[in-house]
């Protein structure tokens, strides 16, 4: 199915696996979040997976370099495994990456990032919502902007992006076009078109999730689970895209 809408504005869609990915596409996302573990936040997708979908699809790829789910204060192990998975990435022809790192006190570790921003060129970067965790809000959009970011996906430093559509504003308005504002986390046809009028942004951010059952003919009764996997709306994602084309 065609979907008209302006070009103006551009929708990333989170996925988490080639299914997913491919459902992406289909429904015409303009960029793709590849991530594992989508249900806890994103972690590195495994390059077998990121492989092929660079092989198979000509959409813009960012992968998340996240070592393991939980905070974002990294050991020199864990960011030692970033740095290999950003050069796996570059190998993969991937278009950028999505990094985050905080320091202890709740700042951004800007040494660190910008290490990481360096060895991802000619990849863009995006900053993922390690930045809701940030003490500073304010200061850490003017470190991120700092470290060389493209991006920052943001829910303004609250679980969804509608309750912190405000905030968003704020940034938008603070970056001035010195880097994308692109809010994230909850957003949904039902709710993209008030979220865009309230800040502003021209970049915007969904998993359009869903879950569905497994396919097995046999699954073991004894151990009390209903087997499902993550999935991607298309028809959501199709409406994501028609809201928008409504402004």
């Amino acid at each position: 199915m065609s979907v008209n809408r302006k070009t103006d504005f551009i929708i990333e869609i989170a996925t988490t696996d080639y299914t997913t990915t491919k459902s992406a596409v289909e429904g015409r996302a303009d960029r793709i979040e590849l991530c594992a573990a989508l249900t806890e936040g994103g972690t590195t997708p495994a390059y077998g997976t990121i492989k092929k979908c660079r092989e198979d699809f000509q959409v813009q790829l960012f992968p998340i370099i996240r070592p393991r789910s939980g905070d974002f204060l990294y050991s020199d192990e864990e960011f030692d495994m970033m740095k290999s998975d950003i050069n796996v990435c570059k190998v993969f022809g991937c278009n950028g990456v999505v990094i985050g790192i905080l320091n202890a006190d709740g700042s951004i570790d800007k040494k660190r990032c910008k290490e990481l921003v360096e060895l991802a060129k000619p990849m863009k970067v995006t900053f993922h919502r390690a930045f809701d965790r940030a003490i500073n809000l304010a200061q850490a959009l003017e470190d991120v902007i700092d470290i060389g970011c493209e991006r920052i996906l943001t829910s303004g430093g609250v679980p969804n992006a509608m309750e912190g559509a405000d905030m968003i504003a704020k940034l938008v308005k603070q970056a001035d076009g010195r880097i994308i504002i692109m809010p994230g986390s909850g957003v949904r046809a039902d709710n993209i078109k008030m979220i865009a009028e309230k800040t502003g942004a021209k970049e915007f951010h969904s998993s359009a999730r869903t879950s569905i059952e497994s396919s097995m003919n046999y699954q073991n009764e004894k151990m009390n689970e209903t087997l499902f996997q993550v999935a991607l709306d298309k028809e959501e994602a199709r409406n994501i895209f028609r809201q928008l084309s409504s402004l």
